[in-house]
């Protein structure tokens, strides 16, 4: 930091001081670890727990930065984990700041392995911890952070991923908003692209708009879509950011290239639009509609969810229809790959249900390799943690659901034996019966269950926060009441609700480096909002 050398210097010997006061171990006992690969930690964890875990394609191990701070060591519990570093925890909380030993006494209302998995992601290295202590809401001040990165307190010299996360997790997006667009038509779609370069946004009047977010939110495309039926459902870009797919409520999703030159798109006029028919009988009629579509990791395939209560597969290469499963009881509102290898998919339903699909395990009946339940009423939208194993769902019981998919069961008529608390009504309109009442399947497998926005009128979409700036410790939706919530994954308690929009917020996507979050509204609006950049965490400024 320019012009505070003096001042981060006085950090780090604060730094080296306090820790011989403590008689802390600034580096391991073995240096070797700290540049251990990620599989080498892993067998590691696995003799200290007694090879315990099971090994199924389900518990394949979660990406790990190969660093020994545990960032993503998501099969080790926080006493194996100190245990690796050489202490224990009789030892920590004998050390620890009062502050530090109060954060320890609040069991989070989450207790299970995502929430330490969440924690190992986005806590600073347990060094920093001890000599500093955390503030009330359980931070390190970033100043402190930099005397210890000075200090070489974690014995890299450099701040680990969860280091990283820990800072910039703090900062939400919620100053502002600026306007991005407004349009004489409800915002149905609206998403960064992978890299944040792109975002794209889906209207009801067929217009799509690629902005340039590198360039100011330029409008990059105006594709004008071809053979809408009501509105665009929803857009997908390729991974290589190339072409776009949209959907409407037809068998028919037709791709764009969309990588030239060009701004204006306008369906077989000025560009291509090809169509891709996702019926059988390759009629092309409106004899279904499809609700969601996503390119795999890959690029090579697309997803499908539709109103026939089907899933569909479509190999982009081969130029044909790959699989149809006959998934659910009633529409298919939702689907996402639960990985990069593409071979589960979790598909969610207007008869409640969540179901998982392993493609390899397919047979001519097309049997799920399981089903959750919890929602009292249907799925509006399904989001994957992307480590084949936690999702998020939206519910029209004005709930979104944390799951695990080992909880899952084969069998549905296990979960009929007692009654399920059900209400005739319709979202469109009609407001939730069940609303102030406290109403619980009372076959729930879910991990955790997140209130306070209202999932009306539309397909309401849920997220996590990214990976990368957040380690995904934060769930966000849209709501009815034209805000975007943010609730905590561990704590269940609402961080955030962004409030601008005068009608339904269908859709928002947070910016995968920075804290941006754009919220797509039924009043037409798209609004940018970001860290405010006038206030300041408290204990910036000094020692926590």
């Amino acid at each position: 930091m320019v012009g505070h050398e003096n001042t981060n210097s006085g950090f780090a010997l604060r730094a080296i001081r306090v820790a011989g006061g403590l008689q802390l171990r600034i580096v391991p006992e073995n240096r070797d670890q700290i540049n251990q690969r990620p599989e080498e930690v892993t067998r590691r964890q696995r003799i200290v727990m007694g090879n315990s875990q099971p090994q199924n394609h389900f518990d394949s191990g979660d990406s790990s930065d190969g660093s020994y701070d545990g960032y993503g060591m998501d099969d080790a519990s926080e006493e194996t984990f100190d245990i690796f570093l050489g202490h224990t925890h009789e030892e920590e909380l004998s050390n620890a700041s009062p502050c530090r030993r109060e954060k320890r006494e609040d069991i989070p209302p989450l207790d299970h392995k995502v929430a330490h998995i969440t924690k190992l992601r986005s806590a600073p290295n347990v060094m920093l911890s001890r000599i500093y202590g955390e503030n009330q809401k359980g931070h390190i001040s970033v100043f402190s952070m930099l005397a210890g990165r000075e200090a070489n307190v974690s014995g890299r010299g450099k701040f680990s991923a969860a280091d990283c996360c820990h800072v910039v997790s703090r900062y939400l997006p919620t100053g502002g908003p600026v306007q991005v667009e407004k349009m004489n038509s409800r915002a149905y779609v609206g998403q960064f692209s992978t890299d944040g370069s792109l975002f794209v946004a889906g209207f009801q009047d067929r217009h799509i708009k690629i902005y340039n977010v590198d360039k100011g939110w330029k409008v990059q495309k105006n594709v004008s879509a071809r053979s809408l039926r009501w509105t665009v459902t929803d857009t997908a870009l390729s991974p290589d950011q190339r072409h776009l797919v949209y959907a409407s409520i037809t068998p028919v999703v037709h791709i764009v290239n969309v990588g030239n030159s060009g701004t204006e798109s306008l369906a077989n006029i000025t560009e291509i639009h090809d169509g891709l028919d996702f019926s059988m009988d390759a009629t092309g009629d409106y004899s279904f509609g499809l609700f969601c579509v996503k390119f795999s990791t890959d690029g090579r395939e697309l997803v499908a969810g539709s109103s026939d209560k089907s899933i569909y597969v479509y190999d982009l290469e081969a130029n044909k229809l790959a699989l149809q499963i006959a998934a659910h009881k009633d529409d298919v509102n939702t689907v996402a790959f639960a990985d990069e290898t593409g071979h589960l998919i979790y598909s969610g339903s207007d008869d409640s249900y969540c179901k998982v699909w392993d493609r390899r395990c397919l047979t001519s009946r097309a049997r799920p390799a399981g089903i959750l339940a919890g929602h009292l009423e249907g799925i509006t939208f399904i989001d994957s943690r992307g480590d084949g194993r936690y999702f998020i769902s939206n519910g029209k019981d004005q709930t979104t659901k944390l799951w695990d998919i080992r909880k899952m069961t084969s069998r549905t008529d296990t979960l009929n034996s007692r009654k399920v608390p059900s209400f005739r009504w319709d979202y469109r309109w009609m407001e939730y019966p069940g609303t102030g009442r406290d109403l619980k399947h009372p076959y729930d497998q879910s991990l955790m269950t997140y209130k306070g926005h209202a999932v009306l009128r539309t397909l309401v979409r849920c997220y996590f926060s990214p990976t990368f700036s957040t380690a995904q410790k934060y769930i966000y939706t849209g709501s009815h009441d034209g805000s975007v919530y943010i609730y905590d994954v561990v704590t269940g308690h609402q961080v955030a609700k962004l409030k601008h929009h005068s009608s339904t917020v269908r859709d928002c996507s947070w910016h995968p480096l920075y804290p941006t979050l754009v919220s797509s509204s039924w009043d037409g609006v798209v609004a940018r909002w970001e860290h405010p950049a006038g206030e300041r965490e408290s204990g910036v400024s000094g020692i926590c």
